[in-house]
């Protein structure tokens, strides 16, 4: 996926923060399903759905409604006038949500691509850039959360589900250092074990 925003830059919602590597952007997109969000804050049919989507993807990520999250990731790709519009729309959002920068060329690129022609509209993607759904707005009206786990059959995701949602965001980052962790823990609770074996032993004997 990250092949999609080579050489680009993404912001975090509400943050100055820049995603902009090719190893934060894998680390921000590996193994999830992206959803291309076209839309404006100002745009009446926009204003109407955004909040439905808000929920949707709420209620897939966030630990207030779910033990774990789902795979999902969302960058929002404005036809806001000015950049006040598109902060302001953004700052009523989730926010894990991503956003290419206002002003990026970028944001027609995107448009051309996908052919997205009025919005709002949602383009779905697989891990590989893939089309799933080309635009997803009737179903995420229709179906709700419901419909991520066709998505995820469709993208052949590998499961995650195991990480709880907090940790969810840098389960890459961990993955290095994971093997010394589990490695340690082993060798820590067999010497655990072994002291505690000798300590019974020795309270057994007379």
């Amino acid at each position: 996926m990250a092949a999609l925003f080579t050489g680009k830059v993404l912001m975090g919602n509400r943050e100055r923060d820049e995603v902009e590597t090719e190893r934060e952007l894998g680390r921000a997109l590996e193994n999830k399903v992206l959803l291309l969000y076209f839309g404006s804050g100002q745009c009446p049919r926009c204003r109407q759905f955004s909040p439905i989507l808000k929920d949707f993807f709420l209620r897939l990520t966030d630990e207030f409604y779910v033990e774990r999250a789902s795979q999902l990731v969302l960058v929002y790709v404005s036809r806001d006038e000015t950049e006040e519009q598109q902060s302001a729309f953004l700052r009523r959002m989730p926010k894990r949500w991503l956003a290419v920068p206002f002003g990026d060329a970028f944001k027609r690129e995107l448009e051309l691509r996908f052919a997205i022609s009025e919005v709002p509209a949602v383009v779905v993607l697989k891990p590989n850039g893939e089309v799933i759904v080309g635009n997803a707005v009737e179903e995420i009206r229709r179906m709700g959360p419901a419909c991520f786990r066709n998505w995820q059959e469709a993208a052949e995701l590998v499961d995650r589900n195991f990480l709880l949602a907090e940790d969810f965001d840098d389960w890459t980052r961990r993955s290095i250092t994971d093997p010394i962790r589990r490695l340690k823990y082993k060798l820590d609770k067999k010497t655990e074990e072994k002291n505690k074996g000798r300590k019974e032993e020795g309270e057994e004997c007379p």
